[in-house]
């Protein structure tokens, strides 16, 4: 993360001293048990980036409401994590965007196998993640020059506010962004497919407008279930509810823990299932000290319990279960392919 942290100053100090300025902004949002975990860590590393643009750089970390009182004071910093974080891997620059699950520390750079997702030039998707980060952004504690946090004005504290008061505001400030997002598009698909005083397309190719027809729909999901915000949860369990005979499902995870409801779409449905998981040895814990140590086994049980299950339904064919391994590397690659195929005849 340094490198980036070196380029972000550039890139602010190129732009005040350019001939004609430009409003170059940097917004940052970290969890903030991983962003704080150490004497060296994210906070540290931003802080003299803060320090020197405090009019341009903005270092937002949001802190779980439910890690409070007691609970807060005794969990070790390494477990304090696994009671809730802020998760979203968003880089956004201008009208481009890339969905990652990498975090910017060097091996996502040098040898771990992850999920990355570009998309060019895409203004709507640019908006709505930018968006996404302020809402965020704003219920989380803000990082200040002296390394301090502060809430923002009018805004409940999350660990030491009203917890139920702290997530009604963030639900409806995370809400206010997916229902503009979804009054745009509706707005936009009108004039898109219904609207009468639009050029037909043969029209609009005399006049010079060749651009294709879209082909693609691209559906951001979020889930905040603190904040009841469920998207992702049940869009999920809607594809895995409706793929049935003659689908087939790709599903790969670095650490294999569905949840049991998932699990029970997966044993329930009639497609085909391919599932990727990570070995034990390209797991991001292995040899590590103490009790993440033995995380890798865990999930290695979780692993054995399910195939044992899905075994003793006579399954084994409709649902297999691959496990990734490279020499040097880990696998923390997260998602979900559905679709259909029909096999091709021959010519």
């Amino acid at each position: 993360m340094a490198g980036s942290v070196d380029c972000l100053e550039s890139s602010l100090e190129k732009s005040l001293q350019a001939k004609f300025p430009s409003d170059l902004k940097v917004s940052i949002l970290l969890d903030f048990t991983r962003g704080s975990r150490g004497r060296k860590n994210s906070r540290t590393m931003l802080l003299p980036l803060l320090q020197r643009f405090p009019e341009r750089v903005r270092v937002s970390l949001f802190h779980t409401p439910n890690l409070r009182g007691l609970l807060r004071l005794l969990i070790p910093e390494r477990f304090n994590e696994t009671i809730g974080l802020q998760h979203i891997k968003v880089y956004l620059f201008d009208n481009n965007v890339i969905l990652s699950g990498a975090n910017l520390s060097d091996s996502y750079f040098t040898n771990r196998q992850d999920r990355y997702v570009f998309l060019q030039d895409c203004a709507e998707i640019a908006d709505f993640f930018t968006e996404l980060v302020d809402a965020v952004g704003d219920v989380s504690l803000q990082l200040q020059g002296d390394d301090t946090v502060e809430v923002v004005d009018g805004m409940v504290h999350p660990y030491k506010g009203d917890r139920a008061a702290y997530c009604r505001a963030a639900n409806k400030r995370v809400m206010d962004v997916i229902h503009s997002a979804r009054a745009r598009q509706q707005m936009l698909h009108a004039q898109t497919f219904h609207s009468d005083s639009l050029l037909s397309q043969e029209e609009a190719a005399a006049a010079g407008d060749r651009r294709p027809a879209p082909d693609t729909w691209i559906y951001p999901l979020i889930q905040m279930k603190p904040f009841e915000i469920q998207i992702d949860e049940i869009v999920t369990e809607t594809l895995l509810t409706e793929a049935e005979r003659g689908a087939k499902v790709f599903l790969t995870t670095g650490y294999f823990n569905l949840t049991q409801a998932y699990m029970d779409l997966v044993l329930g449905t009639r497609a085909e299932y391919q599932i990727l998981l990570a070995s034990p040895e390209v797991n991001g814990f292995f040899g590590a000290k103490g009790v993440a140590g033995a995380i890798p086994a865990a999930y290695v049980h979780i692993e054995r319990q399910f195939y044992s299950e899905v075994c003793s339904l006579g399954q084994q064919d409709r649902v297999q279960l691959q496990e990734y391994w490279r020499r040097g590397w880990t696998f923390h690659a997260k998602g979900q392919f559905t679709g259909t195929w029909k096999p091709r005849l021959p010519s």
